[in-house]
């Protein structure tokens, strides 16, 4: 008999003066990569909290969002949050919602939009400013689907940026040929430029455990006029 999943309620609370943030996430603590957090959703929650002021009316949308921990905070920070998830799998979209009820955020919507495929869903998306993703280069054979789906959203909303975190778990992978292959351009977020470079951030003593590194990916041939700046998310 297999042994019954642990799961528990975890609280995160980000911290500004005299400004705080808490937010409660269910995990399953032995589950597959959308079911629990991992130490890149708390460094890119915490990008969220730091730049907080900008946020409110701020169009965004989380992919592989699981548990949704940077989603629930850009939420709670004002933003128009869509969150999504493959829809080959059920029980990550329904982490999704679970997360959302849990944080008095039931009208947030939860889509299934599954990378690399260009779904009904996918085409009717509303336009966006944000796109979220924590830890989804996670697997290399999934990296171009990811892009594809990434260069797809650009296009729509040139003006867009990608907002990443992944956990560096080999030197062996890039996605600099891709990214070329794509027509987008990345751009590395120091950690200490938002206080995510220390071993306890927000209640959790992970992040500093780990080499988690962040970029925001942009199309490539944009000008820089509309785009959001990383200080402030300024339009010109």
């Amino acid at each position: 008999m297999a042994e019954p999943r642990r799961r528990r309620a975890r609280r995160y609370r980000f911290e500004e003066g005299p400004a705080a943030l808490a937010v409660r996430v269910p995990e399953v603590l032995d589950s597959q990569y959308g079911m629990y957090v991992w130490p890149s959703a708390v460094v890119l929650a915490q990008y969220l909290w730091t730049h907080r002021r900008s946020l409110p009316g701020k169009r965004v949308l989380e992919i592989g969002a699981g548990v949704s921990l940077p989603g629930v905070v850009a939420a709670k920070c004002g933003a128009q949050v869509i969150l999504s998830d493959s829809e080959e799998l059920p029980r990550c979209l329904q982490s999704c919602r679970n997360s959302c009820l849990m944080n008095h955020l039931p009208h947030v919507p939860v889509l299934g939009l599954t990378w690399g495929r260009v779904s009904l869903e996918l085409l009717s998306l509303a336009p966006i400013d944000i796109i979220l993703g924590s830890d989804v280069f996670f697997d290399p054979k999934d990296f171009e689907d990811i892009l594809t789906t990434i260069y797809f959203l650009l296009e729509k909303n040139p003006h867009a940026q990608f907002w990443t975190t992944y956990q560096v778990r080999s030197a062996d992978w890039s996605i600099e040929a891709l990214l070329c292959k794509w027509k987008l351009k990345s751009t590395p977020v120091p950690l200490h430029s938002f206080g995510a470079d220390k071993e306890h951030l927000a209640g959790s003593s992970l992040p500093g455990r780990h080499t988690i590194e962040m970029m925001i990916i942009s199309l490539a041939q944009s000008d820089g006029t509309s785009v959001y700046s990383t200080s402030g998310f300024s339009t010109r």
